[in-house]
């Protein structure tokens, strides 16, 4: 039974139309229910601080102000969190961070909900605050503990090395900037139940979150997603907090009741990609090939951990990036801070540990005076040895060697460097950098329990199909390709197969929409529930077609039918089978269920030989890899990047659908390279996020892509532990962005005069300014030739 070929083809994303003409529905397009309330919070004008006195009468008088509600009344836990209970929802005593809630607010016009909170009356006693990783090392202040992952005799070979270098390197955040802001609608039901619409990658833990919050049964609540105007991990966990202060308004008051947060208060309250402060010791040869490496990340967690661990879990997992390196200790600490609790974000901590990599790779090329492209190459994993990364996976089918040759020769990397050794060398306004960097990221959760996936596939009797999965549609695409999934399953076109609004009343206990596993985990459901129905259907076919001697083997089934291959004349179509597995009264729907097979690892095993903990096992079911080639353009005088060309090769696999995959590829990118460039994440002193709007927080924008723009991936058909023999694509190519920043590193280089280019990220033009006016601070000759020069 050969299907038809839809898996592998461009089919236009389901909802491109209707983002197009507008007609696509998010939460707050929603028709506004009779009676419904509109829903706000008051919060902490402090980082840190003690109430002393709350007043609500005043605000609890204003007309349209139905209902203010503190702890006191959510009726279960304040207190909850998707690893370690540690956050609080509505301040009891202590607020935490500047915006942190204090007060729901239920009214019926946004007018009155302002008033309410300028009606409030709060005394707070402040406290002093942390802010910076710093500040929190010092005072020791750390969420969890300690985790490690280590192989080898570092040691030694940092006793036995030819050469060392040691040092810093700090990240900035990113704030997400999602079009679309948090938001939630929640409708009361008889007997306590709720119906909420949320904007949320993981409608499950914000159904468990109501429930464990308000007090009630899961059973009494559903959670159901549409789709969301971005997320891009934002909506992985805090989705939650809104979606509860909803919920607590409908419960109580008995209306309808929606939340809508405005960009800047979203920007102000909500988690950004975790700031990074590392420290490093690297030991390689003259050659440049490394021996040992000893890093310690520390992270800014927030106020509390939300998912902090999990994603410096992931961020040690990546600390060597693409790199064997046989004597290893990478260890993680997350740091306390009176900051809105950091959280996921695409990359989820692969984009910080890759960082501190190909800093490292850079000064040792710097150090050494050779060319980063063939430090890079020398330490690059192996095919067939040298594939074993520091927690004991191997790197198999590993095709990065390859991309780096073909990526090399694509790009024209040589003749570029060369081209731009003499450029630098002769203009007195511009440098150029040019740089070509690795990634390897591991694909499915760290934690084993998340890689599970559901899905519910019902077949009508006119033939057309409806699914339904817990992956949520955040813009990538993830519907598209279950939809061709399924479609090719079961022989249909496209046009018969319609994607479901998710709903946890539909896949009960689903994972997040993350880690770039949506469509691997969510389609593997999808497409284990149409082979248990193509099952029932060919045993149903097979009656009907021979009714003498039944033989389920004959029967074949593709896009122009059913038959049974003895008698080809004798053709059911789809529809026809349909109506007879009805009348015979074999069941239409199906449930498909997935675990991703041969995952195993543990955070405290016990190395058999030292006798140390380290972390050790399988934790990704494959990786994706790919390489990217970029160079910059610099002006002097002001700092300004300007990114003139960057070459993306990845290895993907086979892709279930090559224009979501190519998109997926080109926004990471470019996202990627907002964080390494122009998106800087400043508070003041007392906690308040200053970059709160587009005006002061700049991402990329449209004379940002690269002037020149290429983006292939090679053919791989060996990736045969996924569906399709396909690969991820939604997070690694933002990683790819490092090329940008270590670009950047390349062209300082140039007017360093012999020092190491210590380079902060983002390469702000600031920062960019910073180095350049500290070099020409030392009054070098190169230095002295461009000033006389204006």
């Amino acid at each position: 039974m050969k299907p038809e070929k839809v898996v592998g083809q461009n089919i236009p994303h389901d909802s491109a139309r209707g983002h197009v003409s507008g007609e696509s529905l998010y939460v707050d397009d929603t028709p506004f229910a009779q009676g419904e309330l509109l829903v706000d919070f008051f919060g902490s004008s402090v980082a840190h601080g003690r109430i002393k006195k709350l007043d609500l009468e005043a605000a609890k008088n204003i007309p349209g102000v139905i209902a203010l509600y503190t702890y006191r009344d959510l009726g279960g836990h304040n207190q909850f969190g998707p690893i370690l209970q540690d956050e609080v929802l509505l301040v009891e005593e202590i607020a935490e961070f500047i915006g942190h809630p204090i007060v729901v607010i239920a009214a019926e016009s946004r007018k009155a909900i302002q008033k309410a909170k300028a009606a409030i009356r709060i005394e707070m006693e402040e406290l002093p605050p942390v802010f910076t990783i710093e500040e929190a090392r010092r005072k020791g202040q750390f969420i969890f503990k300690t985790r490690i992952i280590e192989r080898g005799d570092v040691e030694k070979a940092f006793a036995e090395a030819e050469h060392t270098l040691e040092g810093t390197f700090y990240n900035n955040g990113q704030e997400h900037f999602y079009l679309e802001s948090q938001a939630a609608i929640a409708y009361p039901g008889e007997h306590d139940t709720l119906t909420v619409h949320s904007s949320t990658q993981h409608p499950s833990e914000v159904q468990a979150v109501i429930a464990e919050v308000l007090g009630l049964g899961c059973h009494q609540v559903v959670v159901e997603t549409r789709r969301m105007g971005g997320a891009f991990g934002g909506k992985e966990c805090q989705a939650t907090h809104p979606a509860v202060m909803a919920s607590l308004v409908a419960l109580k008051t008995k209306r309808p009741a929606r939340i809508c947060l405005s960009v800047d208060d979203d920007m102000k309250t909500t988690g950004k990609r975790h700031a990074f402060h590392n420290e490093y010791k690297v030991a390689f040869t003259k050659d440049g090939l490394i021996t040992g490496m000893d890093v310690h990340l520390y992270s800014n967690g927030g106020a509390a951990n939300d998912l902090s661990t999990a994603v410096m879990g992931r961020a040690i997992c990546h600390a060597e990036n693409a790199y064997y390196i046989p004597n290893v200790r990478i260890q993680g600490s997350i740091c306390k801070t009176n900051l809105p609790p950091n959280t996921a974000f695409r990359g989820f901590g692969g984009p910080q540990g890759m960082a501190n990599m190909e800093n490292i790779i850079e000064e040792i090329a710097q150090f050494l005076g050779k060319d980063a492209y063939d430090i890079r190459v020398l330490n690059c994993y192996g095919t067939d040895d040298r594939n074993i990364t520091p927690y004991g996976q191997t790197v198999e089918n590993n095709h990065l060697p390859e991309i780096f040759q073909k990526l090399e020769a694509r790009a024209d990397y040589k003749n570029r460097l060369a081209q731009i050794e003499k450029f630098n060398g002769e203009s007195p306004l511009y440098l150029k950098g040019i740089s070509l960097t690795p990634i390897k990221f591991g694909i499915s959760f760290n934690t084993k329990f998340l890689n599970q996936a559901s899905a519910l596939v019902n077949i009508y009797l006119d033939g057309t199909v409806q699914v339904s999965t817990g992956a949520t549609e955040m813009g990538q695409g993830v519907n598209t390709k279950i939809r061709q999934i399924v479609a090719e399953e079961l022989c249909l076109p496209v046009e018969a197969v319609r994607m479901m609004a998710t709903s946890t009343e539909k896949n009960n206990n689903t994972s997040a929409t993350a880690a770039s596993s949506g469509s691997d985990l969510n389609g593997s459901a999808a497409a284990d529930a149409c082979r248990k129905l193509k099952a029932r259907l060919v045993e149903c076919a097979a009656g009907h077609l021979m009714s003498d001697h039944p033989d389920v083997d004959s029967v074949e089934w593709d896009e122009t039918g059913i038959w049974d291959r003895r008698d080809p004349k004798n053709r059911l179509s789809f529809q026809q089978l349909v109506k007879l597995a009805h009348l015979d009264r074999v069941s239409l729907g199906e449930r498909g269920f997935y675990a991703t097979p041969g995952l195993s690892f543990d955070w405290e095993h016990r190395d058999p030989q030292t006798g140390k903990i380290t972390a050790y096992g399988r934790p990704f079911l494959y990786f994706t890899t790919g390489c990217a080639c970029s160079e910059v353009l610099i002006d002097r005088f002001t700092g300004d990047v300007k990114v003139v060309r960057s070459d993306l090769l990845m290895d993907i696999g086979r892709p279930i659908n090559p224009g979501i995959d190519r998109g997926q590829i080109a926004g990471a990118f470019i996202q990627g390279m907002g964080w390494v460039t122009t998106e800087d994440l400043r508070y003041s002193d007392t906690g308040d996020l200053l970059t709160h709007s587009p005006t002061t927080y700049k991402i990329p924008n449209i004379q940002d892509v690269p002037e020149v723009f290429n983006i292939d991936w090679i053919d791989n058909p060996d990736n045969t532990v996924n569906l399709r023999r396909s690969k991820a694509v939604g997070e690694p190519p933002l990683m790819l962005a490092l090329s940008v920043w270590t670009a950047v590193k390349h062209a300082l280089s140039f007017v360093s005069n012999g020092d190491i280019v210590k380079l902060n990220l983002p390469a702000t033009n600031e920062e960019v300014l910073t180095r350049l006016t500290d070099y020409a601070n030392q009054g070098k000759l190169e230095t002295g030739k461009i000033m006389d020069s204006v």
